[in-house]
């Protein structure tokens, strides 16, 4: 006898209906699995007979094919168990109702016939409802997840005699709404009043969180560099909710997904520097995301940047420029968001005291040169604020007087971002960071004076034009801090400021 049942596949971020055939007929007993399965979906084969023994019901001993259409896309994870089971039930006359039809089933089968939690639900859930599906049968511990998704009826189910009972109609069970939208999350412990002194690395941050600008900090050992990239996330603005479906859509197929609930807060990534190129970037036989994925929508953090491997630094390139990165495998080639904050802070030189006004340096010029030069300069002009921390004075420390709060910080810094919402309404562009090349005249109008401060900078620097670019978009967000509509000279010439640390170190002009 044959039957169809409907579950899901994932392709990186993106959904496929998958339809699960199955066929019972005379002949040695044996199951195949056929249509690309991977090794998770072979295994089940086992799992699947097991758990319908355990459960009460008969395994038929006929040859049983099972295809999984369309059979030219690979398929893999173990949340297709459920679905396989029910196929071979309802092959088997064991479930007679045709109301099967209108349900996407994922589940991943204990032997006994529990049912438990897979990864990627949110991102299966939203292809069901694209699909115009509104039922889905998903395991209890994803219901929040799957729930996000407020038009679909969701059903949570923990065995599979319980949902071969709904699916009689023998039991009722009741679609999950959710009460708590976003997972349980403590307040931010870290704040920018606990900082003493680094005025103006707090300034350059401040500057960064409102346009979304990269960041890179120089300075030796202790001077704060750490401490106050930590400190970021604070005043960045609260997510979207669209953007936190964008970040729970990464980390449920990641399965790094907390409480199964959206991510209530920005991201925030640092990776060891021994981390290699593909745990940056993603990848694996089916890749996965990786870092900068992972730090979508939040702060890429890289501390000690000299120390990665510099092929690892090469492969930022593309996805600071672009927003996605690429990953191209044998098995698949897949297409992951990247749009992301990216913080480095790095020693002047090995030892860590070059330029430190109080500290000797014992590096070598050629050592100097080579520890910098594992930063290139493709990668230094994709950064949009270079920053040099000086150490922070005694009497600063000592000082009893209450810094600046993260909250008055992200007062300003959120009154900023709503300028560019306002600035860029229907345009897909959220922050100043990302305005195209070919508006940059239409958001970022420059007076005459403006225009031969920036070309006197230009040619005694010899920015690129990347860099020119650069400087406009981070004078804009200046401009909008001080709630101005036309940048000013004094907006650009800080700008330019964060953009001559080359000079002193890399010796670019």
């Amino acid at each position: 006898m044959f039957s169809r049942v409907k579950t899901c596949s994932l392709v990186g971020l993106d959904g496929n209906i998958i339809d699960i055939e199955t066929d019972i007929s005379r002949g040695l007993p044996q199951l195949n699995i056929v249509g690309l399965p991977d090794a998770a979906i072979k295994e089940a084969k086992e799992r699947v007979r097991a758990a319908i023994k355990n459960s009460g019901y008969e395994f038929p001993l006929s040859r049983i094919t099972i295809n999984l259409a369309p059979a030219n896309i690979k398929k893999d994870g173990s949340h297709m168990d459920l679905g396989l089971s029910i196929g071979i039930l309802r092959s088997n006359s064991v479930i007679n109702n045709e109301t099967v039809d209108d349900y996407l089933i994922l589940g991943e089968l204990s032997l006994d016939g529990t049912i438990n939690s897979v990864d990627g639900v949110l991102p299966m859930t939203i292809c069901a409802r694209e699909s115009r599906f509104q039922k889905i049968i998903v395991p209890y511990e994803n219901r929040d997840e799957a729930a996000v998704i407020g038009d679909m009826e969701v059903y949570p189910v923990n065995s599979l005699m319980k949902v071969v009972d709904f699916l009689n109609g023998d039991k009722d069970i009741e679609p999950y709404i959710i009460r708590e939208l976003y997972s349980e999350s403590e307040e931010d412990t870290l704040d920018f009043s606990d900082m003493k002194g680094q005025d103006q690395l707090k300034r350059a941050l401040e500057i960064a969180a409102a346009g979304s600008h990269n960041v890179l900090m120089v300075g030796p050992p202790g001077s704060g560099k750490t401490m106050a990239s930590k400190r970021l996330p604070s005043i960045l603005p609260k997510l979207t909710f669209e953007e936190a479906i964008e970040v729970t859509k990464i980390y449920s197929v990641a399965g790094m997904l907390k409480d199964n609930k959206l991510v209530s807060k920005r991201p925030f990534r640092s990776p060891h520097h021994t981390a290699s190129g593909t745990a940056i970037i993603g990848g694996g036989r089916i890749p996965k995301p990786g870092e900068v994925s992972l730090a979508h929508n939040g702060v890429l953090f890289l501390d000690e940047l000299p120390e990665f491997q510099k092929s690892t630094l090469e492969v930022l390139r593309q996805p600071m420029e672009d927003g996605v990165v690429h990953i191209s495998r044998v098995n698949a080639s897949l297409t992951y968001p990247s749009r992301f904050l990216f913080v480095a802070s790095m020693n002047p030189c090995p030892c860590g005291y070059y330029g430190d006004p109080t500290h000797e340096c014992n590096c070598t010029p050629n050592s100097i040169s080579k520890y910098l030069g594992k930063v290139s300069n493709p990668m230094l002009d994709r950064i949009d604020i270079h920053i040099e921390v000086k150490p922070v004075k005694y009497e600063e420390l000592s000082d009893n007087k209450k810094a600046e709060s993260s909250k008055e910080i992200s007062i300003r810094v959120n009154r900023a971002r709503e300028m560019q919402l306002e600035r860029f309404k229907d345009l897909n562009i959220y922050s100043n960071s990302q305005i195209p090349d070919k508006l940059l005249n239409s958001f970022c109008k420059l007076s005459k004076p403006c225009k031969e401060l920036l070309e006197l900078s230009f040619k005694k620097h010899k920015f690129s034009g990347r860099t020119y670019n650069k400087i406009i978009k981070v004078a804009r967000t200046i401009a909008d801090l001080d709630d101005s509509v036309d940048i000013e000279e004094r907006h650009l010439l800080e700008a330019i400021r964060y953009r001559v640390l080359d000079t002193n170190y890399w010796g670019k002009s």
